[in-house]
Parts: structure tokens; C-alpha cells; sequence
């Protein structure tokens, strides 16, 4: 589904150019549950950034199905994080003047495949599977740091993308919520087939992926599964 040849990112120039990644070379393939591992600043969000044409490669190439992210235009990316790539953020990313169901609801709304009706029933349904039903007309200054963090899941599911790219998803949740959290998304990758790619930095988060891929110092240490 996704691949990385050679992949590197540098920010900066002369001595203050940093390498956040180097020679990256990875592939994800479509039903896979992978967990991105590594300490803080090892260069797992720009990974995942790389992979959702957030951001480009300063070196190397990042193909999703065979496509050159680099060659696609600003709009060709924006449709496919919007059909085919679902995004949780570490920072959450919610709109303060939209409640919950707004916030997920969103994203849906530049959807012309959907009706009026059918993302309706797809946000509350994203909300009622991370366990939000009752928080649907809360603004985020109304909710916990966890409601916010399983709001931003809701809406990064509630479109069925294909791969979703989740940047530590529990980090703000406490165990028993963040293991709900983890086991719907391991629900949707074996019921739906969605791809899952997420970076943690939590060994029972780890423990639980089909496969791990870890990063240290910008570059790939290990892999397994």
C-alpha cells in the first residue's frame, strides 16, 4: 500500500541543518497493523507526516500504491488524506468552536460521494464506537484531554479510509480507555481491512502490533514481525 525508498528529511541549512530522518526504507501492505517504536524525537511523527504528504522527502521517494507523492499536485493529496488516509494527530487538531459531532462531521463535509444524512449517521457512529455518544454537543474547552484525543480517532475513522496513520493515539488516554481505543482500532483492521499504522512509544502498545518497526536517531534500528 505505502512504500519508502530511501527516504530522508532535513530541516535547516549549513550547521544548523538537521536530519529528522535517514534513509528510511519501508513498506506497509494493505491489511497490516503496524507499530512505529522509538523515543521522543527518533523521527516518528515526521515519518508518518512523510507518508500522509504532509510533509516531503528531502531525499528518497514515499509511493502510496505505486504513486510518487512528489509527483502529485497540492489538491491530488488533499482527496486522498480526505478518501483513502484517516489522521490522528498528537495535538488533536480540533476545531474550539465545533462540537464534537461538528469536529468529526467536518472533514465528511467535502465528501460529494456522501449525503447530508450519511455522514451524519457516520460521525455519530464514529462517536458511539470510541465511546462518545454522550459528548456529541460538546465544544473541546468541554471535554478532558481523553474525550479530545478519542474525538480526534472518531473523526479520523468515521470516513472508512483504507490506512489510517495514528501519531501516539493514546498518549492522553488513561490504560483502560487507551486499550479500548486500541483494540477498536485492531476491531476495524480485522473486520474491515483497514490498514493501521501507528507510532507509540508504550511496550503493551507495541506488543500488540503484527509487526514493529524501530526507529533511533532518524534511521530504521530494527524490524520485526
Amino acid at each position: 500500500m505505502i512504500r519508502l525508498e530511501a527516504v530522508g528529511r532535513a530541516y535547516g541549512v549549513g550547521a544548523a541543518r538537521l536530519k529528522a530522518l535517514e534513509g528510511v526504507s519501508l513498506g506497509v501492505d494493505a491489511g497490516e497493523f503496524v507499530a512505529v517504536a522509538g523515543p521522543s524525537g527518533s523521527g516518528k511523527t515526521t515519518l508518518l507526516n512523510l507518508m500522509a504528504g504532509i510533509d516531503a522527502p528531502t531525499s528518497g521517494r514515499v509511493l502510496f500504491e505505486g504513486r510518487d507523492l512528489a509527483g502529485l499536485r497540492a489538491a491530488d493529496l488533499a482527496t486522498l488524506r480526505l478518501r483513502r488516509v484517516g489522521l490522528v494527530f498528537q495535538q488533536f487538531n480540533l476545531i474550539p468552536v465545533l462540537t464534537a459531532e461538528e469536529n468529526v462531521l467536518f472533514p465528511l463535509l467535502f465528501r460529494s460521494d456522501l449525503g447530508a444524512q450519511e455522514r451524519r449517521r457516520a460521525a455519530r457512529t464514529a462517536l458511539e464506537r470510541v465511546g462518545l455518544s454522550g459528548v456529541c454537543g460538546r465544544r473541546p474547552a468541554q471535554m478532558s484531554g481523553g474525550e479530545q484525543q478519542r474525538v480526534a480517532v472518531a473523526r479520523a475513522l468515521a470516513g472508512t479510509p483504507s490506512l489510517v496513520l495514528a501519531d501516539e493515539p493514546t498518549a492522553n488516554l488513561d490504560h483502560e480507555t487507551g486499550g479500548a481505543v486500541i483494540r477498536l482500532m485492531r476491531e476495524l483492521n480485522r473486520e474491515r481491512g483497514t490498514t493501521f499504522l501507528y507510532a507509540t512509544h508504550d511496550p503493551e502498545l507495541v506488543r500488540l502490533a503484527d509487526r514493529v518497526v524501530t526507529l533511533r536517531d532518524g534511521s530504521v534500528a530494527e524490524a520485526s514481525g
